[in-house]
């Protein structure tokens, strides 16, 4: 496979479907977590619902880690430049470190206030916090993980990480029942049971995707003088990576507000919300497999100036973005009154789950546009403008719905159905930019000047 050379159509199957898969099973190993604790009680469902905002930090910041590495290491490759690949390899694992002793730190310390915030109450709150302190605590291995895979990645390997989730999934299914309720000797662990799950899976990943990395031809070739600090390339990580973490945290905002809103109503429609939007991530995992894809496509075919294969990528990745995400809009209203019963016996999660679906499902078709656009100004190594589209999405917009929905005192199916203008309406203009871009700013765009070891 040469991303530099192969036809575009065909390079975007072979990287995004690997990469969907693997997605897949990461968003089935959350739906485990959440079948389990519905199982456990509507309250627990609830907890785990809330603790979404607050765990989305590590999400964020890895999402971060991910990005940089790939998309500068993938340029690296691109130019034919090694020592620089090399370099960005070394100081992005050095990164993931550091960032992750700094999100253990500010998560363990506002968790509990974050759920206060929501309009948790005590009950809530103990239940989630037993959840999230275990998963900062474990935090180290999710972003050691991307960084080690940000060099897979940037030459087009995305099935190792797929074999790996698709493991950790297995793994998850096996680990929830037996530390949540107890077996032989392992005593009952509650909610802090699935989150041990989680981080027992993610050592598994590392021993892998370490042992993989360590069998790369190009970190054989890694020598001593690599690992030396270098300031210069922290501040390229940085600025690459810290953009994009800092307003994918809008999606925490984002799910802050709306279920401090859905929290009016009751914590069954936080729980029934909460099962419904495991769901809509399922839908989402072919975009997010194309997203993967083109990041990788573009940045080494920038890097190596094909400014028309770039565009191509883009536009072909918007196409089958979404023809797949109407096909799975129709879907999804047509299975949302089945499709909560999965999660919780209650009759009024249930409800409240059937509800948002038959919303999403006209939501649905316009996420291609988001995820897609962020993928290709994250290749161009342009995470400003991936920032400022976040911004826009996942804090302006959610605090206008939120007091729009205040002001106008709407109810549970109302608000969303605001949330629905204002997503398409973000997502029409957010296209005619990229279009814009494209055809105006493309080939003018300035790269980063090379770093000197």
């Amino acid at each position: 496979m040469n991303i530099l050379t192969d036809d575009i159509k065909i390079l975007v199957k072979k990287l995004a479907i690997p990469a969907s898969v693997g997605t897949l099973f990461q968003t089935l190993y959350n739906i485990v977590d959440t079948f389990y604790a519905g199982k456990l009680s509507p309250e627990a469902l609830s907890a785990l619902s809330k603790s979404f905002p607050i765990y989305f930090i590590i999400v964020a910041t890895s999402i971060g880690v991910t990005v940089a590495g790939t998309s500068l290491i993938g340029n690296s490759i691109g130019e034919k430049n090694e020592k620089k690949a090399s370099y960005f390899f070394t100081h992005i694992i050095y990164y993931a470190i550091l960032i992750s002793i700094f999100i253990t730190c500010i998560g363990l310390y506002f968790s509990e206030k974050v759920f206060y915030l929501m309009g948790s109450n005590e009950e809530i709150t103990n239940l989630g916090l037993q959840y999230t302190d275990i998963m900062f605590y474990g935090s180290f291995l999710f972003f050691i993980v991307v960084a080690l895979n940000s060099l897979l990645h940037a030459e087009g390997d995305t099935k190792t990480y797929r074999n790996v989730l698709v493991l950790s999934f297995l793994l998850n299914i096996i680990l929830n029942p037996i530390l949540i309720w107890g077996f032989l000797f392992i005593p009952a662990m509650g909610m802090t049971g699935i989150g041990l799950s989680t981080i027992i899976a993610q050592l598994i990943a590392f021993l892998i995707i370490t042992f993989k990395v360590t069998q790369n031809s190009r970190v054989k070739q890694i020598t001593n003088k690599f690992f030396v600090i270098k300031l210069v390339y922290f501040k390229y990580i940085f600025f690459q990576s810290m953009p994009i973490s800092i307003a994918i945290c809008g999606y925490a905002v984002a799910a802050a507000l709306i279920f401090t809103y859905i929290g009016l109503t009751g914590e069954l429609a936080v729980a029934g919300y909460g099962a419904a939007t495991r769901i809509e991530q399922v839908v989402l995992l072919p975009i997010l497999g194309i997203n993967t894809a083109i990041i990788t496509i573009i940045a080494q075919n920038y890097g190596a100036n094909q400014f028309t294969r770039v565009k191509d990528t883009y536009y072909t990745s918007i196409k089958y973005g979404i023809v797949i995400m109407i096909l799975s809009g129709i879907l999804v209203y047509l299975t949302a009154d089945i499709i909560p019963k999965f999660f919780s016996n209650n009759i009024d999660v249930i409800n409240y789950g059937s509800r948002y679906l038959k919303i999403a499902a006209f939501i649905i078709p316009a996420y291609p546009i988001f995820f897609l656009s962020n993928g290709f100004f994250m290749g161009l190594k342009k995470s400003e403008y991936a920032m400022i589209n976040n911004i826009f999405r996942n804090i302006l917009v959610p605090i206008c719905v939120f007091y729009l929905a205040k002001y106008l005192s709407v109810d549970y199916d109302t608000f969303f159905w605001l949330w629905f203008i204002f997503q398409w309406s973000i997502s029409i203009l957010l296209l005619a930019f990229v279009a814009y871009y494209i055809e105006r700013r493309l080939d003018k765009s300035s790269t980063i000047v090379n770093p000197q070891p």
